[in-house]
């Protein structure tokens, strides 16, 4: 089956691991009705785990561990606060000669010079610069490898052809077939929601027909209560509250042709969500309590390309 380049980088960034919850959530559903597209996750997960070899393992120096080990084991130790001492105060000046003072009129006597104060052990100071140097080599160090490791994943992905044969990307053709974008809920078209609460795993699994605007709610994992009814509610920005899209059946499979009064661009916008109602749906055709499920729908099988 043809994928378009949309999906192709879905299951791209899905394989590296960069996308978010809502998009890992749309992979993760079409996987579970594709299973053409698992080959074309797998085949991306395969590609990118070929970068593991690139890598070669490096054994540090043994004084490498050695100064980790002193500077942890020294960190554990408590440090005693830096205390200087206090200058002792000024000496009071001496009195002005009197006159009868045989030192009156004779020069000034050069003022005695006080030893400096003691100088605080900085022992501990010394030891915390010499620290932060190792870290900060070690620091520097890790910059390196993320810095090689980035370089070399430009050379595999613009240049292969600079790095080693055992390294080197094998060359993978595959064709792609880009089709012009189709308007919401192309007839012939397929679409699927995947309901599912905050813990994950998949509760039900909703179907569209583009076509008919008919829906099927496939019971995967929910566990229905005694006397309590699971009920299904479209919820859309263009409408002023909840829709109820009836009560959801006993049995494995539950048809409804409920959707064909609402528009299509409604339809493909909107949240589907499921609640545990009163047997029998709820009494007031609102919800009576918070969504346990929720999903919104992805095109899974797409329509003819308009002529």
């Amino acid at each position: 089956m043809a994928y378009s380049e949309d999906h192709i980088a879905l299951a791209a960034e899905y394989a590296l691991g960069t996308l978010d919850a809502e998009e890992r959530t749309q992979v993760e559903t079409m996987m579970a009705v594709d299973a053409d597209f698992v080959g074309v996750v797998q085949a991306w997960e395969l590609r990118l785990a070929s970068l593991n070899q690139m890598v070669g393992a490096v054994e540090p120096r043994a004084v490498v561990w050695d100064n980790i080990k002193a500077a942890v084991f020294h960190a554990g130790e408590p440090q005693l606060p830096l205390v200087l001492p206090e200058p002792p105060p000024p000496p009071p000046p001496p009195p002005p000669p009197l006159a009868d003072d045989p030192a009156f009129g004779a020069e000034a006597a050069p003022a005695e010079i006080l030893p400096l104060p003691p100088v605080a052990d900085d022992s501990n100071v010394v030891a915390l610069a010499g620290r932060v140097r190792r870290w900060r080599g070690i620091a520097s160090a890790a910059s390196a490898i993320a810095a090689a490791l980035l370089l070399m994943l430009g050379l595999q992905i613009f240049q292969p052809d600079a790095l080693p044969e055992a390294i080197r990307p094998k060359p993978r053709v595959q064709t792609v077939e880009v089709k012009v974008p189709a308007p919401a809920l192309t007839p012939s078209a397929q679409y699927v929601a995947l309901l599912q609460g905050p813990s994950g795993g998949p509760a039900f699994i909703m179907t569209i027909d583009g076509a008919t605007k008919n829906f099927t709610v496939r019971k995967v994992g929910a566990t229905s209560e005694p006397g309590k009814s699971f009920e299904l509610w479209l919820i859309s920005d263009r409408l002023p509250q909840p829709r109820s899209l009836g009560v959801i059946g006993v049995g494995d499979f539950t048809e409804r042709p409920v959707l064909s009064g609402y528009d299509s661009d409604v339809i493909n916008g909107a949240t589907y969500a499921v609640t545990v109602e009163p047997d029998g749906g709820s009494p007031t055709g609102q919800p009576t309590s918070a969504p346990i499920f929720t999903g919104k729908l992805i095109e899974t099988v797409q329509g003819a390309p308009p002529r």
